[in-house]
């Protein structure tokens, strides 16, 4: 599979199914769209195919040119860089059987929020219940429960999710000692993260997070009046002013490393590229800034229509992050980061995140759901703490789910990338797992060209 496209100047040919990128002139380029309409799958098909092509572009190029960058192109399907067949279709089923061992949990602190942000899919904190506050014995349970399902995979991960886990702070604090304590008998060690919208941020908390988490998640939406509109207190005051400082020490603190701002865009800044350059400008070296996911008759949503504008934002930001990254003042924009070189590995690129067989998240009562985004939804409820997993059937289903049991993946040059997408948005969506979120497809598309542009340019 081929996938060819222009940005900034660039001629890119991406074979997908090899992962190798070629940045080539326009002869090069229209030969091999030629070729790939052509069907050819190697050398000989390339070949034997070259006096139709050279015909039938005769009379844009010199036949010096064709005949050269035909055997260019011969050489790299030889060199199984070009329109190499597909060899992980037969290695799926391998994925689909293999063992997984349970190695991240994300823990729901609290069930609770000081912030009224309106994009919330936790409704402030609720997740279609009720407010709760997870006790040190059932986030004790949770870190026993990963150790005894981790196999002999030594490094685990545990987030503390909310709403807002700093309104829960004793026991995140708890739960951390108790996974040190028990890291040492059982030859494991707790990665811990946090994600915090920083109300709650003091210099207590930075010393904790700075000792024991390997990442923290610090959310701002980006300008003022972006963060301040989404973003506000339940009596409609902004957050921006309060927060910015604090999230801006806790980097420096950081030393720029191991933690993220998150922001989330919407219908009301599509133009998205200008807070990503604000959070530059306060100095964040760790930015993500992620499109909203809501339901069509919202008013922040983003639709079909929006797609024009989101794409020239992130080939707008694409050169800024060029422009930025020569000039000695880089910084990492989690959407464009890309490996051309190593990467997950295949069952990872295949299958996704994991949810619900490798990452469960632990409501306060304890209850296991696939994934954060599940939490609620009471048709996902997998166990419980004590009991553990009851409906193994559910951790089949999405073990089952990977790009080649999507109809909308398997033609798709970006799935490889994206693993198929979120299957929590898939199923809000379309009601299947199975599915893909169509506006988010798009724009994964989009940034899977623009990240590969960029490593373009900066080889250039």
């Amino acid at each position: 599979m081929i996938h060819q496209y222009k940005n900034n100047g660039y001629n890119i040919v991406l074979d997908v199914n090899s992962g190798a990128v070629h940045v080539v002139d326009d002869v090069c380029y229209d030969l091999i769209a030629a070729l790939d309409n052509a069907c050819c799958s190697d050398k000989n098909d390339i070949l034997n195919a070259g006096k139709t092509m050279l015909e039938r572009l005769a009379g844009s190029y010199a036949e010096a040119e064709l005949l050269e960058a035909l055997a260019e192109i011969a050489g790299l399907a030889e060199e199984g860089r070009l329109f190499t067949g597909d060899a992980y279709e037969d290695y799926i089923q391998e994925v689909t059987k293999r063992k997984t061992v349970v190695k991240a949990l994300c823990l729901h602190i609290a069930h609770d929020c000081n912030l009224a942000c309106k994009y919330c899919f936790a409704e402030e904190g609720e997740y279609h219940g009720r407010r709760a506050l997870m006790s040190s014995e059932v986030g004790k349970k949770a870190i026993d429960f990963l150790i005894a399902n981790s196999g002999s995979r030594r490094n685990l991960e545990v987030d503390f999710f909310g709403g807002e886990p700093l309104m829960n702070w004793q026991v995140v604090k708890d739960i951390v000692a108790y996974g040190r304590e028990r890291e040492k008998h059982y030859n494991k060690h707790f990665r811990f993260t946090l994600t915090t919208n920083g109300v709650l941020l003091n210099d207590e908390v930075q010393d904790f997070v700075n000792a024991e988490m390997d990442n923290i998640v610090i959310s701002l939406d980006g300008r003022k009046e972006v963060n301040d509109h989404m973003r506000p207190f339940r009596n409609g005051r902004g957050s921006y002013d309060l927060i910015v400082p604090r999230f801006r020490k806790l980097a420096e603190s950081r030393n720029q490393e191991r933690y993220y701002i998150r922001g989330t865009f919407t219908k009301n800044n599509r133009d998205f590229a200008e807070d990503v350059v604000h959070l530059s400008d306060l100095g964040f070296k760790q930015i993500s800034v992620e499109p909203v996911v809501g339901e069509e008759s919202d008013p922040y949503a983003l639709q079909m229509e929006d797609l024009p504008q989101v794409f020239a934002e992130y080939d707008k930001l694409a050169k800024f992050i060029i422009k930025k990254e020569k000039a000695g003042d880089g910084f990492n924009f989690f959407h464009f980061m890309i490996d051309l070189e190593g990467g997950p590995c295949a069952a990872k690129r295949l299958s996704g995140c994991g949810s619900g067989t490798e990452y469960l998240a632990v409501t306060p009562w304890g209850d296991f759901y696939p994934c954060h985004q599940f939490v609620g939804q009471e048709e996902f409820l997998m166990g419980n703490v004590d009991d553990g997993i009851t409906k193994s059937e559910i951790a089949e289903e999405f073990r089952g789910c990977n790009v080649y049991t999507k109809d909308k993946c398997r033609d798709c040059f970006a799935k490889f990338y994206c693993s198929g997408g979120c299957m929590a948005n898939a199923y809000n969506f379309h009601g299947s797992i199975y599915e893909a979120y169509d506006v988010g497809c798009e724009m994964q598309k989009k940034r899977v060209e623009c990240a590969i542009m960029i490593k373009a340019a900066l080889a250039d």
